[in-house]
C-alpha cells in the first residue's frame, strides 16, 4: 500500500501573495472544492504548510496494481 493525500482547495486566492497562488497552481489546484491526490512526499507536505489555510488535507491509502 501506498500512502497518498488528498489535498482540497476550499479558500479563494483573491488577495493571496502571488508566492501561494503559484503553490496552489503547482499542485494542479484551480477551482475551489477541487481535489487532488499525491503521493505523500516531504516536498508535497512542505508546499501543503505554505497553505494550510487554504486547503484541507486527507490521508488516503492506494492499493499498488
Amino acid at each position: 500500500m501506498t500512502k497518498q493525500v488528498a489535498i482540497t482547495l476550499t479558500r479563494s486566492l483573491i488577495g493571496r501573495p502571488e508566492g501561494q497562488r503559484r503553490t496552489v497552481a503547482a499542485l494542479g489546484l484551480h477551482k475551489i472544492n477541487q481535489t487532488v491526490t499525491f503521493k505523500d512526499s516531504p516536498s508535497v507536505r512542505g508546499m501543503i504548510r505554505q497553505i494550510e489555510h487554504l486547503v484541507v488535507v486527507k490521508d488516503v491509502q492506494a492499493d499498488q496494481a
